[in-house]
Protein backbone atom coordinates (compact mmCIF):
# COMPACT_ATOMS: atom_id res chain seq x y z
CA UNK A 1 0.00 0.00 0.00
CA UNK A 2 0.95 3.49 -0.56
CA UNK A 3 1.33 6.59 1.14
CA UNK A 4 -0.29 9.71 -0.41
CA UNK A 5 0.21 13.28 0.88
CA UNK A 6 -2.81 16.25 -0.40
CA UNK A 7 -1.35 19.16 0.17
CA UNK A 8 -4.34 22.07 0.21
CA UNK A 9 -4.61 25.96 0.96
CA UNK A 10 -7.33 26.41 3.54
CA UNK A 11 -9.53 24.05 5.25
CA UNK A 12 -12.54 22.83 2.99
CA UNK A 13 -10.50 22.79 0.00
CA UNK A 14 -9.93 19.13 0.72
CA UNK A 15 -13.35 18.52 0.97
CA UNK A 16 -14.35 20.04 -2.27
CA UNK A 17 -11.49 19.37 -4.56
CA UNK A 18 -10.21 15.63 -3.14
CA UNK A 19 -12.62 14.50 -0.17
CA UNK A 20 -13.68 11.79 -2.54
CA UNK A 21 -10.37 10.49 -4.24
CA UNK A 22 -8.82 11.06 -0.08
CA UNK A 23 -12.28 8.49 0.74
CA UNK A 24 -11.61 5.99 -2.30
CA UNK A 25 -7.89 5.93 -1.00
CA UNK A 26 -8.17 4.81 2.20
CA UNK A 27 -11.02 2.17 1.35
CA UNK A 28 -8.54 0.82 -0.78
CA UNK A 29 -6.11 0.53 2.38
CA UNK A 30 -3.43 3.55 1.67
CA UNK A 31 -2.49 5.89 4.09
CA UNK A 32 -3.70 9.56 3.58
CA UNK A 33 -2.22 12.23 5.14
CA UNK A 34 -3.79 15.87 4.73
CA UNK A 35 -1.21 18.71 5.10
CA UNK A 36 -3.15 22.21 5.27
CA UNK A 37 -1.19 25.47 4.71
CA UNK A 38 -2.87 27.97 6.65
CA UNK A 39 -6.25 27.66 9.33
CA UNK A 40 -8.19 29.86 6.87
CA UNK A 41 -8.36 32.97 8.69
CA UNK A 42 -9.78 35.32 6.70
CA UNK A 43 -12.89 33.32 5.57
CA UNK A 44 -16.55 34.88 5.85
CA UNK A 45 -18.02 32.84 8.29
CA UNK A 46 -22.07 31.69 8.49
CA UNK A 47 -23.69 34.24 10.41
CA UNK A 48 -24.30 32.90 13.81
CA UNK A 49 -22.36 30.27 13.16
CA UNK A 50 -19.05 30.98 16.01
CA UNK A 51 -19.54 30.57 19.89
CA UNK A 52 -19.08 33.35 21.60
CA UNK A 53 -15.30 34.18 21.99
CA UNK A 54 -14.55 31.75 19.04
CA UNK A 55 -11.96 32.84 16.69
CA UNK A 56 -12.48 31.65 13.21
CA UNK A 57 -9.71 29.88 12.82
CA UNK A 58 -9.96 28.18 15.50
CA UNK A 59 -12.93 26.18 14.40
CA UNK A 60 -11.65 25.83 11.37
CA UNK A 61 -9.18 23.65 12.77
CA UNK A 62 -11.62 21.93 14.81
CA UNK A 63 -13.49 20.90 11.42
CA UNK A 64 -10.23 20.06 9.24
CA UNK A 65 -10.20 17.26 11.67
CA UNK A 66 -13.43 16.32 11.24
CA UNK A 67 -13.58 16.51 7.87
CA UNK A 68 -10.22 14.36 7.96
CA UNK A 69 -11.80 11.33 10.02
CA UNK A 70 -14.68 11.53 7.69
CA UNK A 71 -12.30 10.87 4.42
CA UNK A 72 -9.56 9.03 6.28
CA UNK A 73 -7.11 10.48 6.62
CA UNK A 74 -4.66 9.37 9.39
CA UNK A 75 -2.49 12.68 10.22
CA UNK A 76 -3.79 16.65 9.66
CA UNK A 77 -0.57 19.21 9.84
CA UNK A 78 -0.86 22.77 9.25
CA UNK A 79 2.23 24.67 7.89
CA UNK A 80 1.86 27.28 10.03
CA UNK A 81 1.02 30.23 7.54
CA UNK A 82 -1.59 32.48 7.10
CA UNK A 83 -4.61 32.81 4.99
CA UNK A 84 -3.60 35.53 2.26
CA UNK A 85 -7.17 36.52 1.23
CA UNK A 86 -8.36 36.50 -2.44
CA UNK A 87 -5.78 38.23 -5.06
CA UNK A 88 -5.57 41.97 -4.81
CA UNK A 89 -6.64 42.73 -1.32
CA UNK A 90 -3.89 44.40 1.64
CA UNK A 91 -3.66 40.81 3.58
CA UNK A 92 -1.72 39.58 0.33
CA UNK A 93 0.76 41.47 1.72
CA UNK A 94 0.89 40.33 5.51
CA UNK A 95 4.99 39.18 6.05
CA UNK A 96 2.62 35.91 7.48
CA UNK A 97 0.58 35.32 4.48
CA UNK A 98 1.38 31.98 3.18
CA UNK A 99 1.74 34.48 -0.19
CA UNK A 100 4.51 36.10 1.21
CA UNK A 101 6.17 32.43 2.75
CA UNK A 102 9.91 31.70 1.14
CA UNK A 103 9.91 29.00 -1.01
CA UNK A 104 12.57 27.10 0.18
CA UNK A 105 11.76 27.72 3.84
CA UNK A 106 7.95 26.84 3.19
CA UNK A 107 9.09 23.82 0.72
CA UNK A 108 11.31 22.54 3.63
CA UNK A 109 8.84 22.23 6.19
CA UNK A 110 6.50 20.31 3.72
CA UNK A 111 9.41 17.92 2.42
CA UNK A 112 10.11 17.04 5.99
CA UNK A 113 6.70 15.63 6.21
CA UNK A 114 7.11 13.96 3.12
CA UNK A 115 10.12 12.12 4.22
CA UNK A 116 8.57 11.51 7.56
CA UNK A 117 5.66 9.86 5.67
CA UNK A 118 8.15 7.98 3.14
CA UNK A 119 5.44 9.53 0.71
CA UNK A 120 4.94 7.80 -2.42
CA UNK A 121 2.84 10.62 -3.73
CA UNK A 122 1.74 14.39 -3.32
CA UNK A 123 -1.08 15.96 -4.46
CA UNK A 124 -1.07 20.15 -5.04
CA UNK A 125 -2.97 22.35 -6.92
CA UNK A 126 -2.35 23.54 -11.46
CA UNK A 127 -0.32 25.96 -11.81
CA UNK A 128 -2.73 28.72 -11.46
CA UNK A 129 -4.24 27.80 -8.33
CA UNK A 130 -7.34 26.47 -10.09
CA UNK A 131 -8.72 30.19 -10.11
CA UNK A 132 -5.91 32.33 -9.40
CA UNK A 133 -6.20 32.40 -5.76
CA UNK A 134 -2.77 33.31 -4.11
CA UNK A 135 -2.68 30.73 -1.50
CA UNK A 136 -3.53 28.11 -4.32
CA UNK A 137 -0.93 28.96 -6.68
CA UNK A 138 1.78 29.19 -3.94
CA UNK A 139 0.35 25.82 -2.85
CA UNK A 140 1.41 24.63 -6.41
CA UNK A 141 5.16 26.60 -6.34
CA UNK A 142 5.53 25.31 -2.75
CA UNK A 143 4.35 21.37 -3.15
CA UNK A 144 6.25 21.33 -6.79
CA UNK A 145 9.75 22.29 -4.78
CA UNK A 146 8.58 19.79 -1.43
CA UNK A 147 8.58 17.28 -3.99
CA UNK A 148 11.80 17.73 -5.41
CA UNK A 149 13.46 17.85 -1.93
CA UNK A 150 12.39 15.46 -0.75
CA UNK A 151 12.58 12.62 -3.72
CA UNK A 152 8.92 11.92 -4.40
CA UNK A 153 8.61 11.38 -8.19
CA UNK A 154 5.03 11.16 -8.36
CA UNK A 155 3.40 14.99 -8.76
CA UNK A 156 -0.26 15.45 -9.20
CA UNK A 157 -2.38 18.65 -9.75
CA UNK A 158 -5.60 19.01 -8.71
CA UNK A 159 -7.44 20.77 -11.29
CA UNK A 160 -11.25 21.24 -12.38
CA UNK A 161 -12.35 20.10 -16.09
CA UNK A 162 -13.09 23.47 -17.64
CA UNK A 163 -14.67 21.58 -20.57
CA UNK A 164 -16.89 19.20 -19.00
CA UNK A 165 -18.07 22.22 -16.74
CA UNK A 166 -18.47 24.31 -19.87
CA UNK A 167 -20.37 21.55 -21.34
CA UNK A 168 -22.73 21.04 -18.48
CA UNK A 169 -23.33 24.73 -18.06
CA UNK A 170 -24.51 24.67 -21.68
CA UNK A 171 -26.59 21.71 -21.71
CA UNK A 172 -28.51 23.47 -17.92
CA UNK A 173 -27.05 20.67 -16.39
CA UNK A 174 -27.34 22.62 -13.12
CA UNK A 175 -29.92 24.11 -10.91
CA UNK A 176 -29.65 28.19 -12.14
CA UNK A 177 -28.57 26.56 -15.76
CA UNK A 178 -31.78 26.79 -17.24
CA UNK A 179 -32.13 29.84 -18.43
CA UNK A 180 -29.84 29.74 -21.12
CA UNK A 181 -27.77 32.51 -20.64
CA UNK A 182 -24.85 30.54 -21.31
CA UNK A 183 -22.32 33.30 -22.98
CA UNK A 184 -23.22 35.93 -20.22
CA UNK A 185 -22.68 33.18 -17.29
CA UNK A 186 -19.71 31.87 -18.70
CA UNK A 187 -18.05 35.14 -18.69
CA UNK A 188 -19.78 35.95 -15.28
CA UNK A 189 -17.74 33.37 -13.59
CA UNK A 190 -15.09 33.49 -16.21
CA UNK A 191 -15.21 30.51 -16.92
CA UNK A 192 -12.20 30.54 -19.78
CA UNK A 193 -9.79 30.62 -17.00
CA UNK A 194 -10.95 28.64 -14.48
CA UNK A 195 -9.42 25.16 -13.83
CA UNK A 196 -7.58 23.17 -17.44
CA UNK A 197 -8.36 22.08 -20.35
CA UNK A 198 -9.42 18.34 -21.01
CA UNK A 199 -6.26 17.95 -23.37
CA UNK A 200 -4.08 18.58 -20.14
CA UNK A 201 -6.18 16.52 -17.56
CA UNK A 202 -4.62 13.00 -17.41
CA UNK A 203 -6.59 11.63 -14.79
CA UNK A 204 -10.27 11.32 -14.37
CA UNK A 205 -11.08 9.80 -10.70
CA UNK A 206 -14.44 8.16 -10.31
CA UNK A 207 -15.66 9.32 -6.60
CA UNK A 208 -19.70 8.39 -6.99
CA UNK A 209 -18.88 5.13 -4.29
CA UNK A 210 -17.80 8.12 -1.62
CA UNK A 211 -20.23 11.18 -2.84
CA UNK A 212 -21.47 10.82 0.43
CA UNK A 213 -18.64 11.14 2.12
CA UNK A 214 -17.54 14.11 0.32
CA UNK A 215 -20.94 15.69 0.88
CA UNK A 216 -20.60 14.80 4.61
CA UNK A 217 -16.99 15.82 4.87
CA UNK A 218 -17.83 19.24 3.04
CA UNK A 219 -21.43 19.61 5.64
CA UNK A 220 -18.39 19.40 8.75
CA UNK A 221 -17.02 22.88 7.58
CA UNK A 222 -20.28 24.48 8.86
CA UNK A 223 -18.49 27.78 9.40
CA UNK A 224 -18.07 28.26 5.74
CA UNK A 225 -20.37 25.81 3.96
CA UNK A 226 -24.18 26.18 5.10
CA UNK A 227 -26.73 23.64 4.79
CA UNK A 228 -28.81 25.92 2.61
CA UNK A 229 -26.05 26.47 0.86
CA UNK A 230 -26.34 26.28 -2.99
CA UNK A 231 -24.69 23.01 -3.80
CA UNK A 232 -25.64 21.33 -1.25
CA UNK A 233 -29.10 22.11 -1.59
CA UNK A 234 -28.51 20.05 -4.96
CA UNK A 235 -30.64 17.09 -5.31
CA UNK A 236 -28.08 13.33 -5.18
CA UNK A 237 -28.37 13.90 -9.64
CA UNK A 238 -27.00 17.01 -9.50
CA UNK A 239 -24.64 16.67 -6.94
CA UNK A 240 -22.90 13.80 -8.68
CA UNK A 241 -22.53 15.14 -12.13
CA UNK A 242 -21.10 18.43 -10.23
CA UNK A 243 -18.56 16.17 -7.75
CA UNK A 244 -18.89 12.61 -8.91
CA UNK A 245 -15.37 12.97 -10.82
CA UNK A 246 -11.93 14.47 -9.64
CA UNK A 247 -9.58 15.73 -11.71
CA UNK A 248 -5.85 15.35 -12.02
CA UNK A 249 -2.86 16.43 -14.07
CA UNK A 250 -0.02 13.91 -13.60
CA UNK A 251 3.31 16.12 -13.71
CA UNK A 252 5.81 14.58 -16.51
CA UNK A 253 2.79 12.39 -17.99
CA UNK A 254 1.70 13.15 -21.66
CA UNK A 255 -2.13 12.70 -21.91
CA UNK A 256 -1.38 12.02 -26.31
CA UNK A 257 -5.27 12.22 -26.62
CA UNK A 258 -5.70 8.72 -24.80
CA UNK A 259 -8.42 7.99 -21.69
CA UNK A 260 -8.14 9.37 -19.06
CA UNK A 261 -6.38 6.96 -16.09
CA UNK A 262 -8.31 6.30 -13.05
CA UNK A 263 -6.20 5.63 -10.82
CA UNK A 264 -3.62 8.34 -8.82
CA UNK A 265 -1.90 4.53 -7.75
CA UNK A 266 -1.34 3.24 -10.71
Amino acid sequence: MATAVFFHAHPDDEAIASGGTMARAHAAGHRVVLVLATRGELGEPVPGVLREGEELWQRRVEESYRSAEILGAERVEFLGYRDSGMIGEPTNDDERAFWQADLDVAAGRLAAILREEDADLICVYDDHGGYGHPDHVQVHRVGVRAAELAGVSKVFEMTMNRDAMLRQMKSGGFPGDEDGDFENRRRAMNMDEMGSPESMITHSIDVNDYIDRKREAMLAHASQIAPDSFFLQMSQEYFMQAFGSEWFIEIGRERNGGAFLDDIFG
